[in-house]
């Protein structure tokens, strides 16, 4: 392109051929205005500069197939389009976190709410076993103590104390209905809903 001005028919013509000269006038001629519409609409200078950025990366890919009457309305339609489409992006984008934020929210109550009735139920059931048993059973495994701790207390030998654990969890995971590794998960389940 020769140093002469170029009128924007012409600048079109030429970007149509891929002149990148022509490009790069076009670019440096309409940047600001189009700019200037994309934060009018938007208030934010990063999505506005994203926005133009991505109409000029548009322009450039399809310059073959252009059909432009005026250069100038075309790129004000364009940037426009884009306004619209990343704002409908965006709005999708918020109702999706806000209702995986529901969504999540109501696991975790449900979450809650299930191991507050599982935490009941092993203690029932724990309130049935022998007295021994039972003392073993809840200080170790409903209130954190260490099995050494608890042996310690109830004035027993530690391998007493295992004997009465391995019998409580056995009678409490029968009475459940659940498999060793079941009973494992829940016990691990409500241990830490307790923290």
């Amino acid at each position: 392109m020769n140093a002469v001005a170029v009128d924007d028919n012409g600048l079109t013509s030429l970007l149509k051929n891929g002149d990148a000269t022509a490009f790069t006038e076009i670019y440096n001629g309409y940047w600001d205005k189009l700019y200037y519409i994309a934060y009018k609409l938007l208030k934010d200078t990063n999505a506005a500069e994203e926005i133009v950025q991505d109409v000029f990366l548009n322009l450039w890919k399809n310059k073959e197939g252009l059909e432009i009457v005026s250069l100038a309305g075309y790129l004000a339609a364009m940037t426009r389009y884009s306004v619209y489409h990343y704002l409908s992006k965006e709005k999708k984008s918020r109702v999706k976190e806000e209702k995986l934020g529901q969504i999540n929210e109501g696991a975790v109550a449900e979450f809650n709410v299930d191991h507050k009735i599982l935490l009941q139920i092993v203690t029932e059931l724990s309130n049935k076993l022998p007295e021994k048993c039972r003392l073993v059973f809840q200080y170790n495994k409903l209130h954190d103590q260490p099995l050494a701790e608890v042996a310690r207390n109830l004035n027993i030998s530690q391998k007493t104390a295992e004997g009465h654990l391995t019998k409580a969890l056995r009678v409490i995971r029968d009475s459940l209905g659940a498999t060793p590794g079941e009973f494992l998960l829940l016990m691990i389940a409500m241990m830490l809903s307790q923290k």
